[in-house]
């Protein structure tokens, strides 16, 4: 049997006739996954089963070993940080933590440490004693993933805890939930930002439609990335004589021209047809205004992945 921290078998979720996840089964490792997909993916609603806050329609998961359904002791052993706030405006950042360790069983004085610990650990010791109605988008961030780590849970559920932070946040929370790992913590992180991952692990799981598309190393997301047909936009003045020139070049299997000075070209090599443009353009004394790729991103993998 593998070390699988969670593990899901044929696992259903529907609420009348919408079906949130389908039929999904697959094996999570210790250290940090990232769980991939776009709103709606079905990401939140399989954390909340894996937390416990929500039972399957059918299937079955285990973390850890265990049912997470109504199982206090699994509920004491795993963190959670939503994606939506969920504070009292009026409590200050250190109420709230201590609150919600009481609520876990610990004393007042274990509540106390264990709170001044988590928001020492988030960076949130300066604020802590001001009413959370003022904080910035970033430190609500921080003191969601303090109360999901103040009573020192083994395995965290962080649903998008890098959305609306500034760059500089951003890599101050990956250097953190990085840090949980080298603990021995395991941690499932969701995003719907591909970079936003790469930045925190190699192990992905991708979501779509509430299906399982894809699991394993993130270079092999790269690489489908890297294959499935672009289609690149090109804004020129010239934009026939372009067309012409590139539609006999080996990287363009297709050039059409949907408007005035533009192009849309699909390549199955896009790496290399950026590297010709440039050098296309010159050959031809012609000014390329703007290049951009409506493809290059997640989504389009998810489309690819699912429709061919």
């Amino acid at each position: 049997m593998s070390d699988a921290v969670i593990r899901a078998d044929r696992l259903n979720k529907w609420y009348g006739s919408v079906i949130a996840l389908n039929d999904v089964s697959l094996e999570i490792p210790p250290g940090i996954t990232g769980l991939l997909g776009p709103n709606g993916a079905g990401k939140t609603t399989f954390m909340r089963i894996a937390i416990g806050l929500l039972r399957p329609s059918s299937g079955a998961v285990e973390v850890a070993g265990e049912d997470p359904w109504n199982n206090l002791a699994h509920n004491l052993r795993t963190g959670y940080c939503p994606e939506h706030d969920g504070f009292y405006e009026w409590m200050t950042g250190r109420a709230f933590v201590r609150w919600l360790l009481r609520l876990r069983g610990r004393s007042r004085a274990e509540a106390r440490d264990g709170a001044h610990r988590a928001l020492e650990r988030v960076r949130l010791l300066d604020a802590a004693d001001r009413a959370v109605g003022t904080y910035s988008r970033g430190m609500r961030q921080r003191l969601k993933i303090a109360q999901a780590l103040a009573h020192d849970a083994k395995l965290l559920f962080l649903d998008e805890p890098l959305t609306g932070t500034d760059p500089l946040v951003r890599a101050e929370l990956i250097d953190l939930i990085r840090s949980f790992e080298r603990e021995g913590r395991s941690v499932l992180v969701s995003s719907h930002v591909l970079h936003e991952i790469e930045a925190l692990t190699r192990s992905i799981v991708l979501f779509h439609r509430g299906r399982l598309v894809a699991t394993g190393d993130i270079h092999e997301i790269r690489s489908l990335i890297d294959r499935h047909p672009h289609s690149v936009s090109v804004r020129s003045s010239r934009a026939r004589e372009l067309a012409a020139a590139l539609v006999r070049d080996e990287t363009v299997a297709e050039v059409s021209i949907p408007a005035e000075r533009s192009l849309l070209v699909r390549t199955r090599r896009p790496d290399e047809f950026y590297g010709r443009l440039p050098q296309i353009a010159l050959e031809l004394g012609c000014e390329v205004e703007e290049v951009s790729s409506p493809d290059d991103n997640l989504e389009a993998v998810f489309r690819y992945l699912t429709e061919r």
